[in-house]
């Protein structure tokens, strides 16, 4: 498998930030870290380990960028105007720079997925859903769709156009919801084992379903819980049965 480790400086959040790939050929998957994890948190877990067949065989190309958790909503030395807006900037970065340079790693048509797991399943469904004109799709494993969870309760502007369970409800832009509802992907994923919380993603299934936008939700039951091997098993479902 070829692996690759590129940087540069971002313009968005003014600092070095790292990306991985896996891969050489196929769509595009970006994966969006846990909590306070790195670039390399799925690699550590041996998540890219899992996905080995479809990267070998150039079903996908996987690429696999760094969070601001931890100068964001981890930060319990921030005030929380500045955690929200260093979130803002964080998704500026994706959108501006993360996504040209996997399409110059890849070719402008190459669709382009997005995954996370837990805190990561939160930041890729609110990045597909605001921006479906650059993400074709999301697989959001153990996710809870409330930013005020992470918040502990405080909103502001940023907060609410960045916690989908807020903002799903009352989108109304024609260009963005018809660019939703044309995706065949979008994936949500939970167990109902500890620290699952199988009520958050049906919720969000639902706010869904009034907006007339297709998606699959999947339970898979008290034998999984919310731990690595969970997503392991999976996300390699997900693209041996859906895609």
């Amino acid at each position: 498998m070829n692996r690759n480790v590129f940087s540069w400086h971002s313009p968005s959040l003014h600092k070095e930030m790292p990306i991985v790939s896996y891969g050489n050929y196929g769509f595009s998957l970006l994966l969006v870290p846990t909590a306070a994890a790195d670039y390399l948190e799925y690699e550590r877990f041996q998540l890219i380990d899992s996905l080995a067949p479809f990267i070998n065989a150039g079903k996908m190309k996987v690429f696999s960028v760094d969070s601001v958790n931890n100068e964001s909503w981890m930060n319990n030395n921030m005030v929380p105007w500045d955690k929200a807006n260093r979130h803002v900037q964080w998704n500026n970065y994706i959108y501006n720079e993360v996504i040209p340079y996997i399409k110059s790693e890849t070719s402008p048509e190459t669709p382009v997925f997005i995954s996370g797991a837990s805190f990561g399943a939160l930041h890729s469904m609110n990045l597909f859903l605001k921006r479906p004109d650059l993400i074709n799709g999301v697989i959001a494993m153990s996710g809870v769709y409330d930013l005020t969870y992470y918040s502990n309760g405080y909103m502001d502007d940023n907060v609410y156009f960045n916690s989908p369970q807020h903002y799903m409800p009352n989108l109304s832009d024609h260009y963005t919801l018809e660019n939703i509802r044309r995706s065949n992907h979008i994936h949500i994923l939970t167990g109902s084992g500890s620290y699952e919380d199988p009520r958050a993603g049906g919720d969000f299934a639902k706010i869904l379903y009034d907006k007339g936008i297709n998606y699959d939700f999947d339970n898979w039951g008290e034998n999984y819980k919310h731990d690595w091997p969970t997503w392991r098993d999976m996300l390699p479902n997900i693209f041996s049965t859906r895609f």
